[in-house]
């Protein structure tokens, strides 16, 4: 199917009740929901359910997913197929299709099985036999190996085939032409058994956000390669979504505080006095546990440093930037660059700070007000015993610039893994003078399909001149000869015909129709880079990042930046980093209005973006404006 690259469209972020739908869809149609333990009646057995179905919810739909219509050609008559991908990622792996929808069908990718074990039958082949599949072809009987075959291989059926030199790694999505279960052997029967749908290798595999290329199959995983496990014992990296109510309760179970150390505010801490220290993802639980924790350690700050300010130097009511901003965000224990990836509101129970404000009102902690779009807090239960009691833990040292220094070390927001953070950028302009100039050229010993800049294009025309002994007594003016005439001046423009007639021309006029006949060429290099740049020209004016502030859905803003590939800038990258510096939703899809893709963020985010880009080593010379809200251009 996807031996050819498919057109992806724009993609665009899944609204949670979307994305539920579809999980719970895909539940069904594959079955995959675990059984309800016995007496499920009480409301334990019934939270163990939810959760249970929630996190493989999550495992098979991403909270991040991202949908889009897609277009490509299969088969010999190139027929068209029209459908839909939903690209995530699971954790910090890059995003990747995980799902394909064609008509009323849902086909996982390699990346979705990769990381849910048994979702769909798996059948074995040869490796040899594997190759072909990779090729283009179909899996044939005689290429299975068995019996025994999966009970629920019947026709129609969506298999994943695994070669026998990895029988735990799924390669190949296809779906049954036959009813396998049923084969009593493979060997000596013939025609197709499986029509091949995608496999690792393909065009749907290699795609991504970045550009990047596909990720090399696991040598192993597990939960594959076993027979009796239970479905939802094979689900990783779940988590719990929000609810009705605003998420989970924020008292959360004993044994996520009753191991806190009595830290002392500011000292500096090892790796191990933190969750995720060793490099494993958080929690959901404990990324709640940590923003509780770090509010109620903000409140504790507040009042000990302010004690002799009304208020306590708190500037009611508080808005929900000035609540994660100044009272949560600081208090985070932020040690290691897994824990900044962690520890967004966006990876909370409450998705946003709306919901975590409206759940502290619920705990009678502080009283709140929701005015429009926003929650505003009124006034803190200050005297609340919770903060009386409160006992300050360690927290990351901080640098002159108030940030965290472990953190900065680890080049924060993602730059651990982004090398265009700190490089130095060099863009360059040059001209190629065209043909009518050649004569001009060849009489200052000049190449005439050289490079030039605009200073070495006024020097040649300016030698010419003076050898040519065409300066009269006001040095302002240059005498017309043949040459300057036949290249500069054209018989079909007035103006050009009076210049004719008097014999002369402005030397400021002269020197800009010349380099009005050259093309546009330049360079963009990095980081020193030791060519010459005019061997690296590429055609046109230098390009520049562009900013787009637009409104959507109404009267939100949304900031758009595109144009980041000639400046070394991985767009997936720029998004992770605006998601956690501006506490807001970003995307990355391929840009509308040209080549390469684009970063979204949610807000009226140019200021952010500047800084971003400055740190990318783009100056603000290279950014381009437009400002749709206020319906003019900057």
């Amino acid at each position: 199917m996807f031996k050819k690259k498919a057109i992806i469209k724009t993609l665009s972020p899944l609204r949670s009740s979307d994305r539920r739908r579809t999980a719970d869809r895909i539940i069904s149609d594959y079955g995959l929901e675990s059984a309800p333990p016995d007496g499920a009646a009480d409301d334990e057995s019934r939270a163990a359910a939810t959760t249970a179905h929630t996190s493989l919810r999550n495992s098979l739909l991403p909270d991040n997913t991202l949908s889009a219509k897609f277009s490509t050609t299969s088969g010999p008559d190139l027929k068209e197929v029209n459908g839909t991908v939903f690209v995530g990622s699971h954790g910090a792996a890059e995003q990747r299709v995980l799902w394909v929808k064609i008509q009323e069908t849902l086909y996982p990718s390699v990346y979705t099985l990769w990381h849910n074990p048994r979702i769909v039958p798996l059948l074995h082949t040869p490796s040899m036999v594997v190759r072909k599949i990779q090729g283009g072809a179909d899996l044939m009987t005689p290429g299975l190996a068995g019996p025994p075959f999966p009970e629920k291989a019947k026709k129609g059926a969506i298999v994943a085939v695994a070669s026998l030199d990895h029988p735990s790694v799924p390669v190949v999505v296809g779906t049954c032409l036959i009813d396998i279960s049923s084969l009593q052997k493979a060997q000596g029967e013939k025609g197709h058994a499986v029509e091949v749908f995608h496999w690792a290798g393909d065009e749907l595999w290699d795609w991504s956000t970045s550009g990047k290329s596909g990720t090399t199959s696991p040598q192993n995983i597990e939960g594959w390669d076993s027979t009796e496990n239970e479905l939802v014992d094979g689900v990783q990296d779940v988590s719990l979504v929000d609810n009705d109510e605003g998420g989970v309760p924020l008292k959360q179970e004993e044994e996520l505080t009753t191991n806190r150390n009595d830290y002392v505010e500011g000292e500096d801490a090892t790796a191990q006095d933190a969750p995720a220290a060793n490099g494993e993802h958080m929690t959901t639980g404990e990324i709640d546990e940590a923003f509780w924790q770090a509010f109620l350690y903000g409140l504790h700050h507040q009042k000990q440093h302010h004690s002799s300010e009304a208020e306590f130097g708190l500037p009611f009511p508080l808005s929900q930037s000035f609540v994660i901003d100044s009272l949560v965000r600081p208090f985070l224990p932020t040690f290691t660059q897994q824990q900044t990836e962690d520890l967004v509101i966006k990876k909370t129970s409450w998705k946003n700070a709306k919901k975590f404000i409206k759940a502290l009102d619920k705990e009678k902690l502080l009283l709140s007000k929701e005015q429009k779009s926003e929650v505003s807090i009124w006034d803190v239960d200050l005297n609340d015993p919770r903060i009386q009691s409160f006992r300050p833990y360690r927290l990351p040292k901080k640098d002159s610039n108030g940030t965290s220094s472990n953190v900065d070390q680890q080049k924060t927001s993602g730059s651990n893994e982004d090398d265009a953070i700190g490089q130095k950028i060099k863009v360059s302009s040059f001209l190629r003078p065209k043909e009518s100039l050649a004569t001009i050229l060849e009489a200052s010993n000049a190449g005439t399909r050289s490079l030039y800049t605009r200073a070495e294009i006024s020097s040649i025309v300016t030698s010419y001149i003076t050898s040519e002994n065409l300066v009269p007594n006001n040095r302002r003016f240059v005498l017309l000869n043949p040459i300057i005439s036949n290249a500069i001046l054209s018989t079909s423009n007035k103006l050009d015909n009076e210049l004719l007639a008097k014999g002369s021309i402005p030397r400021d006029a002269l020197l800009e129709r010349a380099l009005s006949l050259c093309a546009p060429h330049h360079t963009i290099l990095r980081n020193d880079e030791e060519t010459d740049p005019k061997t690296k020209a590429k055609s046109g004016s230098p390009p520049k990042v562009g900013i787009l502030l637009e409104t959507r859905s109404g009267n939100k803003t949304a900031t758009i930046a595109h144009g980041l590939e000639p400046f070394f800038i991985n767009a997936q990258l720029l998004a992770d980093e605006l998601r956690k510096t501006c506490a807001s939703s970003t995307s990355v899809e391929q840009w509308k209005g040209g080549k390469g893709m684009s970063v979204l963020v949610q807000g009226p985010q140019k200021d952010a973006m500047f800084k971003a880009l400055e740190r990318r080593g783009v100056v603000k010379a290279w950014v381009e404006v437009t400002d749709k809200t206020k319906g003019k251009k900057k």
